[in-house]
């Protein structure tokens, strides 16, 4: 892993200092239940579902998409390169986030991030339907 530095470290912070105030709207609002031809499905079992766009006051990014992205259970994911930055929440499920250098374990609550260009791969291991609610950082 790369140092970062303090420059780095500052913008980063901004950035989650004003995307943590959509996520915990996002967070705390009841995610819907989305029937099986729901939004455009982009792998077996798995669908895109597009919540809503706006504008963003992060000066390097123009504006944020919001996607639930639903997953059956079982369903997976392949590895996929990112075309944006990313910052997802799992609202329902449980899932197994493959990325190049490391394998972790979401549950309900859960964020974690995507970087552009990065791959990242994802399995639904719960016995429910899944969902992460992703917000898609566009460039400026």
């Amino acid at each position: 892993m790369k140092t970062m530095n303090r420059r780095s470290a500052i913008a980063l912070s901004m950035t989650a200092a004003a995307v943590t105030p959509l996520f915990t709207l996002m967070a705390s609002a009841k995610t819907k239940k989305y029937g099986p031809k729901d939004g455009k499905e982009i792998a077996p079992g798995i669908r895109v579902v597009e919540v809503g766009t706006g504008n963003s006051d992060i000066p390097a990014y123009k504006s944020i998409s919001i996607v639930d992205v639903v997953f059956q259970p079982g369903a997976h994911a392949p590895a996929m390169v990112m075309d944006n930055d990313m910052v997802c929440t799992i609202t329902s499920g449980a899932f197994t986030i493959k990325k190049k250098d490391k394998e972790f374990k979401l549950k309900e609550g859960d964020m974690y991030t995507c970087s552009k260009g990065k791959t990242d791969e994802a399995t639904n291991t719960s016995k429910e339907v899944g969902v992460h609610r992703i917000a898609v950082l566009i460039p400026a």
